[in-house]
């Protein structure tokens, strides 16, 4: 491949922090590598990634497609429809960008843009996150080129000689984290003699999380503990509120966490839902996990997720209905272990894959060649 040719890159999924961060991660690796090359992404209109992606410096067109809900309701009737306007669009999109390659990185508007690729000759490369592959890219896999994924067994989805072990691609400022703890306490107005939790429920919050945190949270201070609390934008007030009402001065809740490395470097402990790209994030942080899955989603996948670790000896789980009782005493028994901890710490460690990014880009050039 001549470096100096202009590549042209379709990107397309998203509706959740985990599918749009490691399409933006293969964009920058691609870019890198390709400094001239054109990167068009493909969202779903109204989605997180119609905000995310142009902050990351790339440019999206939005598709009208939205997802199928479980049960009968009104929004089920508009989706034949929306469907195929997404796939008229689609077919506009490739038609004037003219691909070298499309990435789907599952998600809605993932669908109709693979498939119209798929119809037109153009190679396609799955690239799925979590350890039980979603519908999109189930439906995609008969005439996709090449499938990256992060875990072992997904020939039950697709065809063994198309998969590649490549892990999650994740953002790389998380990959030095010792020589930022200092500032990272500082930023967070964290007290360096003692313990800092870190709690994540994702971009938009997690109810039980936040739950069983209220229900920690005087133990925790009462301990000696200070707690750095990601609530998600739709928990923020009401947890807030029930921080001024018991007045702890060690806790600190905030609606979204931007600077991720600096709070991954100043927590001893990290308390997580167990998505797909938090499980890779926190691989490479290499920081002891409690994780406390997810029951709401399809095929308890995050359930899966963290059960990978934990047969290496490389996380605890909490169950989801355990944990606003069960919390506080996790905590304490493993603060009280400092060995047990760093062992967590060293063993999920050897699970990341830092150079995911790369490895995907190396199997699109394939693709291209």
């Amino acid at each position: 491949m001549e470096e100096k040719e202009t590549y042209r890159i379709m990107i397309s999924g998203g509706g959740t922090g985990g599918h749009i961060y490691p399409a933006i991660a293969i964009a920058h690796a691609w870019a890198e590598l390709y400094p001239e090359s054109e990167i068009l992404f493909v969202g779903a209109e109204g989605k997180m990634e119609m905000q995310k992606v142009p902050e990351a410096g790339y440019a999206i067109e939005g598709l009208p497609v939205a997802g199928l809900q479980r049960r009968f309701t009104l929004q089920n009737l508009s989706f034949p429809f929306k469907l195929w306007d997404s796939i008229n669009k689609a077919k506009k999109l490739i038609k004037r960008f003219k691909p070298h390659a499309v990435v789907g990185v599952g998600g809605y508007a993932s669908g109709p843009l693979l498939y119209v690729a798929q119809q037109q000759g153009v190679p396609t490369l799955i690239q799925e996150q979590n350890s039980f592959a979603g519908l999109t890219n189930k439906l995609l896999a008969k005439q996709a080129r090449a499938f990256c994924v992060a875990y072992e067994g997904m020939d039950k989805f697709f065809p063994a000689d198309r998969i590649h072990f490549t892990g999650n691609p994740v953002r790389k400022d998380i990959l030095d984290l010792a020589s930022k703890k200092e500032s990272a306490m500082h930023h967070f107005g964290l007290k360096a003699d003692r313990k800092v939790i870190l709690v994540l429920g994702g971009s938009l919050g997690a109810r039980t999380i936040n739950n069983a945190v209220v229900a920690s949270m005087k133990h925790f201070e009462a301990q000696g503990y200070q707690v750095l609390w990601q609530t998600g934008k739709f928990y923020i007030e009401e947890m807030t509120g029930k921080l001024a009402e018991e007045g702890l001065a060690h806790v600190h809740a905030l609606e979204f966490i931007r600077e991720m490395d600096l709070a991954y470097a100043a927590a001893d402990l990290v308390i997580s839902r167990a998505g797909a790209l938090s499980v890779s994030e926190l691989s490479l942080v290499g920081k002891p996990v409690i994780f406390i899955p997810s029951p709401n989603v399809a095929e308890d996948h995050q359930t899966k997720n963290a059960l990978a670790c934990v047969q290496q000896d490389a996380a605890i789980l909490l169950r989801d209905e355990e944990a606003v009782d069960g919390l506080a005493g996790k905590v304490d028994e493993l603060m009280a272990d400092p060995n047990g901890m760093e062992c967590l710490g060293k063993n999920i460690r050897k699970l990341g894959k830092p150079n995911a990014a790369r490895e995907i880009v190396k199997k699109l050039e394939a693709l291209i060649r």
